[in-house]
């Protein structure tokens, strides 16, 4: 009996982290030294050989999230294929880094975040560690050497809509917060029309781009050294340690 009940804990325990934000899996491509940063999917194979996540919202909205990784950077598309109102100046996208994933509740010298505004003429970024809660514990740094931010809208090209909508390149050094093989991370891109910022976590609920959540809610980068496994990680988890208590259960009766 109590091997019963250790094990509908467990259940319970496990399902609730396999309906968590599963990770992303970036992927290494020999490609990204082609990438032409102009803020679009500009031919072709651009962007093909990088891992691709669609997230969907209850609304409707759409956004294709690409990353890979190539010698010393991250690379991310972020295609909002939904966001057809072109708020140009207003419109933007936001990628946030943390490199040892520590999930801490205020964000610290180790927190780093990448904003790229629509046809904007200068990208920036922001590092942790401020003690103003009001620019969420962010302050502005220099943009360190090789980083690229770009966006602008979309055209025949793209991949995945004709309709033109607003796109995000970046470019991210990994030489700023080092190299890790489970980083933390957050997406956010801001429609201006709708006043909304759609987030990866999708739990998040933001209502503007600089509202930065703490760190403790972004979602895991699994990244840049290990091969994709063939199974989200929660599911896969959930399966092996369900069979692992129910091999010890039936060893138990089979014995008694």
């Amino acid at each position: 009996m109590k091997c019963y009940i250790i094990l509908m804990i467990l259940i319970l325990f496990l399902i609730k982290n396999a309906f968590a934000a599963e990770p992303i899996m970036i992927t290494q491509s020999p490609d990204m030294n082609n990438v032409n940063f102009d803020g679009k999917w500009t031919f072709e194979n651009e962007w093909k050989r990088s891992s691709l996540n669609t997230l969907r919202y209850d609304d409707g909205t759409v956004i294709q999230l690409r990353t890979a990784h190539q010698d010393n950077f991250i690379y991310v598309l972020v295609d909002a294929i939904s966001d057809t109102h072109l708020d140009k100046g207003s419109d933007s996208a936001i990628i946030c880094i943390n490199k040892n994933n520590s999930k801490t509740t205020i964000a610290n010298i180790s927190d780093y975040c990448f904003i790229d505004i629509l046809d904007g003429k200068n990208s920036f970024v922001l590092q942790g560690g401020s003690p103003l809660a009001l620019v969420s514990n962010f302050k502005k740094i220099a943009n360190p050497n090789g980083f690229i931010g770009i966006s602008t809208v979309s055209d025949k090209n793209d991949r995945y809509s004709s309709i033109p909508h607003s796109s995000y390149e970046f470019r991210i050094p990994t030489t700023l917060m080092g190299r890790s093989d489970n980083y933390g991370f957050y997406v956010g891109v801001y429609d201006a029309h709708s006043q909304k910022t759609y987030s990866w976590p999708q739990d998040i609920v933001t209502d503007s781009i600089l509202k930065i959540p703490s760190p403790d809610k972004w979602g895991d980068l699994i990244s840049p050294d290990k091969s994709l496994p063939e199974f989200p990680w929660p599911a896969l988890s959930l399966l092996f340690a369900i069979m692992s208590v129910l091999y010890i259960t039936r060893r138990q009766l089979f014995f008694n």
